[in-house]
């Protein structure tokens, strides 16, 4: 015997077959409000059949974004900011337009690196996605390498990225693991493309973040990639942050949006930065 009501195949109450992407979506902003959701609440509150939520409930609970419950789900720690496939697709929130445009600049096959930070996070996620869906999708079609959790957490449950994920003390504002144990493992790597989250860009100052550990480790990873790709919202650049990573010189893109100073952009591209606004 199965729960599901007769006739019912996922749609809405109205007969409408829904939006799946769309309808998990929502189910995971409710939870990241909430905390916790039951079957009877989500059913009301998105107006499906209690069988559909169970279901998508099993699906996100298998993809370890929620943890199942009897009768609902709780928010896990790796669903703290939703995969970029399940967010709005209007292309109204810069860091998930960055994202979408740094991810495309890899090439299957490549090593690439990611510091901690939601814009690195997003555009993880964005590639991901891509090589899992795209034509070079197999074993070990990317390999990723990143000193933070929540990014190594994610690409491991990914058959196709092979995750490498440094050691050291991790920073729960950050998720980024920093220390001797971090800079160990990075010196015996190389890394084809690194992208940089950073706090502040400037053509005089360079890259900087706001924790001394964590732009040490930032360094090393901007010295083991053959290009640096910084992504980082407008209101970050023209900014100066209190530690730095790097002089604007080991900085070969920049991908950020039109809120960015003009002013400032004008100095990182005569400082040979090249930009991509989206």
């Amino acid at each position: 015997m199965t729960d599901q009501p007769a006739g019912d195949a996922g749609t809405d109450l109205d007969g409408q077959v829904p939006d799946r992407a769309r309808r998990w979506r929502q189910m995971l902003d409710l939870l990241a409000e909430r905390g916790r959701l039951s079957v009877t609440e989500t059913a009301s509150a998105l107006s499906v059949s209690e069988a559909t939520v169970r279901r998508d409930f099993t699906e996100l609970a298998r993809q370890q974004l929620v943890t199942r419950t009897h009768g609902g789900v709780l928010a896990t720690a790796v669903a703290y900011d939703l995969p970029a496939r399940y967010r709005a697709s209007s292309g109204s929130d810069p860091k998930e337009r960055i994202a979408a445009l740094a991810a495309d600049l890899v090439e299957p096959g490549m090593v690439v690196g990611f510091n901690g930070g939601t814009t690195t996070s997003a555009t993880a996620r964005r590639l991901a996605a891509r090589i899992e869906h795209g034509p070079h999708s197999g074993e070990h079609a990317l390999t990723v390498v990143t000193n933070a959790l929540n990014i190594a957490t994610e690409m491991v449950l990914r058959p196709h990225i092979r995750t490498v994920s440094l050691g050291g003390v991790a920073r729960p504002q950050s998720y980024e693991m920093t220390g001797p144990l971090a800079t160990l493992v990075l010196n015996e790597l190389w890394l084809d493309m690194l992208f940089l989250g950073i706090d502040g860009l400037t053509a005089a100052g360079g890259a900087g973040c706001r924790h001394v550990g964590e732009a040490g480790i930032n360094a090393l990873m901007v010295q083991r990639a053959s290009r640096v790709v910084v992504v980082g919202i407008g209101e970050k650049i023209g900014h100066r942050a209190f530690a730095r990573i790097c002089d604007v010189d080991q900085v070969d893109l920049l991908v950020t949006d039109p809120s960015a100073p003009e002013d400032e952009l004008a100095a990182l591209r005569t400082a040979g930065v090249e930009v991509h606004l989206v």
